[in-house]
């Protein structure tokens, strides 16, 4: 990846990041936190990895993605909007009564969500489906997941990944948001849900680990899941829950709640400082 390609990601990455808060805040509720720690993984996904479309979302040989961590939805509506899915404009009307972006992923409703997503645990075993899927239609996309480091404490997530080995699901690239935190504290602390890595791997994954903000080690890490021959790939990807909003990085508490005008104001100052950064380099 050249320095041009990196600062474009880098750029993406921050207007997700700002349509997630954006989306947010005029919401009133929603998920900033888990949104902000997978934005540079979205851009990634969307603007260099995956082949899809935004002018025929359901072709049918487009590469697949499920968000299994629903409720971080923000971000990839952002990511979505970023790609020309439908307007930035749109992510004002998250969570209101007739918008097509629902509180979390609707398949139905939202161009470009591949699978309705929220319930934790459940996203990962349709990711696993459409892989098998595209293995028995004897097609050529690809398909890819991201799960939160708390959602890997339900077990519907194991089972899934004895599933997607069983099968030598090869197409299926999963990514662990590993940001520490979830809903009730840090991770470790309700359900220990380390080593991630030793457990993958024990299930019979190719097993990556990575910093999750670093393009160079996200790209590396993707190029690489595409050689990988007879298994499914995981990449954990270490990341800062609420990343680039002062306020909000590494704070549980940002985890589920809106920002009011005040701390509005403060976070897309944050990110326009980022971004501006970003544009004068």
């Amino acid at each position: 990846m050249n320095s041009s390609e990196k600062k474009s990601l880098q750029i993406t990455a921050c207007k997700i990041r700002m349509d997630a808060v954006t989306g947010v805040f005029h919401a009133k509720s929603g998920h900033p936190g888990g949104s902000l720690s997978a934005a540079d993984l979205l851009a990634y996904l969307y603007f260099k990895e995956m082949k899809v479309n935004p002018e025929n979302p359901s072709d049918p040989d487009r590469d697949r993605f499920v968000l299994s961590k629903g409720h971080c939805c923000p971000g990839l509506y952002g990511a979505l909007a970023e790609r020309g899915f439908f307007s930035p404009e749109e992510m004002k009307t998250l969570r209101h009564i007739g918008s097509m972006l629902q509180g979390h992923p609707n398949m139905n409703d939202t161009p470009g969500v591949d699978m309705s997503t929220g319930s934790l645990g459940q996203g990962i075993s349709a990711a696993c489906g459409m892989a098998m899927a595209a293995k028995m239609d004897g097609k050529a996309y690809r398909v890819y997941s991201i799960l939160g480091d708390g959602e890997i404490e339900e077990g519907q997530v194991w089972e899934a990944a004895m599933f997607a080995a069983h099968n030598k699901l090869d197409n299926l690239c999963l990514v662990v948001d590993s940001n520490g935190l979830q809903i009730d504290g840090p991770v470790e602390e309700v359900a220990g849900p380390a080593p991630i890595d030793e457990k993958f791997h024990a299930f019979g994954f190719d097993v990556q680990v990575i910093d999750g903000h670093d393009f160079d080690a996200i790209d590396a890490a993707f190029a690489h899941a595409r050689t990988v021959k007879g298994k499914p790939s995981v990449i954990i990807a270490k990341t800062v829950k609420g990343k680039d909003v002062s306020f909000m990085e590494n704070q549980v508490g940002w985890h589920g709640t809106a920002p009011n005008a005040e701390q509005y104001e403060t976070a897309m100052n944050d990110l326009n400082k980022v971004l501006a950064g970003l544009e004068a380099e």
